[in-house]
């Protein structure tokens, strides 16, 4: 079978679950490292030519990292496409069966059972009060979790509630001033889409407790789900010392 992945999370899962399936893949998938496949261009900004021109017999893709007008170009070029959803853990773990069984025609892979059960025994951080925090993905503007994300998701079972997860939009854009005023204890900062450092993103909550986390572990979908609780509670605890 040969699959084109628009979504880096899904080129990560396929790739690890049957090295050579893939035969395309974006430029902003990194993962595995050792990735040899065509790269197709963004996930925003796909080469649907480029892509047909792949002969696939599936495209993955998701509805929030990739555009409807190009999932429709690559469905009248009679291109099967599968566009998935992962709003939440639970979802992810679904989505990712029917990519990889229902779409691929794989058998279900360990990984996805050992990040199951990764999940399942995770233990909240055991901070005295709620641990309130702000998670930005973008500055200039700013721009943090809102509601009904997956990062969001993952860091409340790890015990952190974000600020705006009751916010109207997923994504909104919020003044500095504004985050700084949330009396959040602790900034969750990831190194992407937005690549936050020691050096660019702490010193704008100097009130805050700042985490400097694996965005791969916190937003991507795939077999770095097995890790993530480890990864991810282990960044956070480094955090609050």
């Amino acid at each position: 079978m040969r699959v084109v992945s628009l979504v880096p999370s899904l080129t990560e899962a396929v790739a690890v679950s049957a090295p050579g399936m893939l035969v395309g893949a974006t430029d902003w998938c990194t993962h595995p490292a050792d990735l040899d496949v065509p790269r197709i261009g963004g996930t925003k900004n796909p080469d649907v030519p480029a892509v047909i021109a792949l002969r696939p017999d599936l495209v993955i893709a998701n509805e929030e990292e990739n555009r409807e007008p190009d999932l429709a170009a690559l469905r009248a070029a009679g291109v099967e496409v599968l566009v998935t959803e992962v709003r939440d853990l639970e979802q992810a773990f679904g989505e990712l069966r029917r990519v990889l069984v229902a779409g691929c025609g794989l058998a279900p892979p360990a990984w996805l059972d050992e990040a199951r059960e990764a999940w399942s025994l995770v233990e909240p951080l055991d901070e005295p009060g709620p641990l309130r925090a702000v998670v930005p993905i973008w500055r200039r503007p700013w721009m943090v979790l809102g509601r009904d994300t997956f990062a969001g998701d993952l860091l409340a079972r790890l015990g952190v509630t974000h600020a705006y997860a009751g916010h109207a939009e997923r994504y909104p854009r919020i003044p500095l001033d504004e985050l700084r005023d949330t009396g959040a204890r602790l900034a969750v900062l990831p190194d992407e889409p937005y690549r936050f450092t020691a050096e660019d993103g702490p010193e704008a909550f100097p009130d805050m407790a700042a985490a400097l986390v694996s965005g791969r572990h916190l937003t991507w979908y795939g077999p770095s789900l097995a890790q993530a609780p480890a990864v991810l509670s282990a960044a956070l605890r480094a955090a609050l010392r």
